[in-house]
């Protein structure tokens, strides 16, 4: 994995530390799906949909930091991802302008509905994470998320699981780029709702 953040964050020793913390992080014990796996996952979808970014090395550097910071409190991870990148990217030689891209496309990815139109980074970088949707494994991510909210309740965590699967699948689109929506919206669209079911009968 370093390797691959040295190609895009440049292979001095600072941007080496810099990946090795990031490493770190996302091999936190505590963490059961926002591991390096889906860090991994992550990385290859941009690279399927590479051709939709404008600005590539900031997608792929958002990547890296999207979930860096992960304490299963959605929003305040990402605000703190966001900073940390801030934070690190200037040791790597990272422009100011990029940085601040970077921490933007590490925000955007809190709820993926504060996307603006012709964002092309941006959707990019919210098609590769929400990705997991549409390919084989979604019962492995599905128990992996109820792991990392092992202290929530049944009754809770099933409310709440069901209420983001009804607001994904309310929307027209779940992808924004025309790759993504040709590899996995179909897929996706069946899982969870195969998934809403499920928790539907559990409810009951």
């Amino acid at each position: 994995m370093l390797e691959r953040w040295l190609a895009v964050a440049g292979d001095s020793p600072a941007a080496a530390a810099v990946g090795a913390e990031l490493i770190a992080r996302w091999s936190e014990p505590h963490r059961r799906y926002h591991t390096l796996d889906h860090l991994r996952a992550v990385l290859d979808a941009v690279d399927l949909l590479a051709a939709e970014a404008a600005d590539l090395d900031a997608v792929r550097l958002a990547a890296w930091f999207h979930d860096a910071v992960y304490d299963g409190r959605p929003g305040w991870d990402e605000e703190r991802s966001a900073e940390l990148a801030q934070a690190r990217l200037p040791r790597c030689g990272i422009g100011a302008d990029r940085i601040g891209r970077v921490a933007a496309l590490v925000r955007l990815t809190a709820a993926h509905d504060t996307l603006r139109e012709g964002d092309a980074d941006g959707a990019v970088l919210c098609d590769a994470d929400l990705s997991v949707l549409g390919r084989d494994g979604y019962d492995g991510y599905t128990r992996q998320i109820r792991q990392e909210y092992r202290h929530v309740p049944d009754e809770l965590f099933v409310a709440g699981r069901s209420e983001v699967l009804r607001r994904l699948l309310a929307v027209p689109r779940l992808y924004r780029t025309p790759r993504a929506r040709e590899l996995w919206e179909a897929r996706a669209r069946e899982n969870m709702s195969a998934e809403l079911a499920a928790l539907a009968a559990a409810q009951a």
